[in-house]
């Protein structure tokens, strides 16, 4: 067997490629220069500066979001397995309007009350196998960077006081819609918003600094007690942080605007600087078609989700597996087809754990890993097109299958073949991760569920056989019906 790439990519070598990703900023696809200077090769770049709009702690993360964190999950282990060194900020924000409505309701402090759902989020991350970045940032420990903007602001005639408040005037501000592509002409002027929400396509000025109220938290700074408004909070991490102009900010569509307008508005016109070269931004998720809502009844948090009994990998497939710029349904049967897609590398991989055969390397199978490594990257360099380069995956999966039907493959091929699975899991995360699986199981209750599962295929209660095998994965137990019976085994 002979498998050639397609594409411009015969070779994989890092000189004919170039990741391209749609820049929200300018509407087009831009190649990723890190630090904004082209240099020969990937490894003489400096470290990819990326900073990611994580959770407001004031409650469980609902699956939208999980959507974006696991897109910026997936941006940070593509660069890195494109040969990128990253260096990735994702903040908490921990002072907010519902943070601190939250916390008054229940009589608790602003700390112990984010605190407490700080720890839940970090629990849902490692549930999804999402990667720990390099910076979590707290809004709270960056207020000194907030009245350094603040004070630059207001030193260069962009900020005004109204009633202990300072807020930034966008119409002195002539860039302002550069990133939402708003219409400056019909800002009105005089209007302010003191809440962190603003209506769709309201335009307004922001609060930058917040005259405290009753009850509420409060920092003494050089312009009075108070507290931060939300917006300023990103562009002081950022700063404290990174300290010049990044390469890549991400977050949902919803952000656009104001939240990422703001923070562009108030960051450059503080340092006269660019404050990001490039900006991703990952669609709204639905649920059954619709968007997500408590009262229809299609509103889901991870929890909600694990508590049902599906798995956290199999979430994390369904995730991850649809383009970032298109808008992605979510249903619960498509967690089903997340199963199905992971029981046939699951089975593959347990097939080339069985075999025995004595031998030496097949080069097809050198050629056919090499491949499928070069299409994978060709597909996911246009713009982070994973589920093109997840359909590139399982035509090797499948061609891996057909070598061992024809008994092609020896015990010297297999590092080969999972080398190239480990390579691609670097940027998926899903296939040699269990999801907590237990490391122990009762081998007698293994086989008396096998059982149970067979009975039911032969009465055709397949609903209740699929919901035995899924059972069974959940608890990292692969499954392989062939013709001598069903096999199980622990996944590795």
């Amino acid at each position: 067997m002979s498998i050639r790439p397609v594409g411009r990519f015969p070779n994989h070598k890092e000189t004919d490629m170039a990741l391209k990703i749609h820049n929200t900023l300018t509407g087009i696809m831009e190649e990723l220069i890190p630090g904004g200077v082209r240099k020969d090769s990937i490894a003489e770049y400096p470290p990819v500066t990326i900073y990611s709009c994580g959770p407001t702690v004031y409650g469980y993360a609902h699956i939208g979001n999980f959507r974006t964190f696991i897109f910026n999950d997936f941006l940070r282990r593509y660069l890195k397995f494109r040969g990128y060194r990253v260096d990735h900020a994702m903040n908490i924000t921990d002072v907010e309007d519902k943070i601190i409505a939250g916390a008054n309701k229940e009589g608790v402090s602003v700390k112990d009350y984010t605190e407490r759902y700080t720890a839940i989020f970090m629990e849902d991350l490692r549930s999804l196998n999402i990667e720990p970045v390099e910076h979590m940032p707290r809004a709270t420990e960056s207020i000194d960077a907030m009245i350094d903007i603040i004070e630059r602001l207001r030193e260069k005639g962009f900020v005004y006081e109204k009633d202990g408040s300072l807020y930034f005037s966008i119409t002195r501000y002539d860039k302002y819609g550069m990133l939402s592509r708003l219409d400056t002409r019909e800002i009105k002027t005089g209007l302010r918003y003191d809440t962190d929400e603003y209506t769709k396509d309201d335009v307004r000025d922001f609060a930058l600094w917040k005259a405290p109220k009753e009850n509420e938290i409060y920092w003494d700074t050089p312009f009075g007690r108070g507290r931060p408004g939300w917006h300023i909070e990103c562009s002081a991490m950022i700063r404290k942080i990174f300290g010049t102009t990044i390469d890549i900010h991400t977050g949902g569509v919803d952000l656009i605007f104001p939240h990422h307008e703001n923070e562009i508005a108030q960051s450059e016109a503080a340092y006269g600087e660019t404050f990001v070269r490039h900006w991703i931004h990952a669609e709204h998720l639905l649920v059954n078609g619709a968007k997500m809502s408590k009262s229809m009844g299609n509103y889901y948090t991870l929890r909600d989700l694990l508590e049902k009994g599906y798995s956290p990998r199999s979430i994390r497939y369904l995730l991850i597996s649809a383009h970032y710029r298109k808008q992605f349904n979510f249903t619960l049967e498509g967690i089903g087809q997340a199963d199905q897609a992971l029981e046939r590398i699951d089975n593959c991989i347990v097939r080339l754990n069985d075999i025995r055969t004595e031998g030496t390397q097949n080069p097809d199978v050198q050629k056919l890993s090499e491949a499928m490594l070069a299409n994978f990257t060709a597909a996911v360099d246009d713009d982070l097109n994973i589920s093109g380069g997840i359909g590139v995956f399982f035509e090797f999966i499948h061609a891996v299958n057909s070598l061992i039907n024809e008994e092609k493959i020896s015990l010297a091929d297999i590092d080969i073949i999972l080398d190239a699975m480990k390579k691609i899991d670097s940027v998926l995360g899903v296939i040699f991760f269990t999801g907590g699986a237990k490391t122990e199981i009762d081998t007698a209750w293994v086989d008396s569920m096998i059982a149970e599962r067979i009975t039911a295929k032969k009465n055709k209660k397949f609903a209740r056989a699929d919901e035995i095998r899924a059972m069974l994965t959940d608890k990292g137990i692969i499954l392989e019906d062939t013709k001598d019976g069903t096999r199980w085994k622990m996944k590795s």
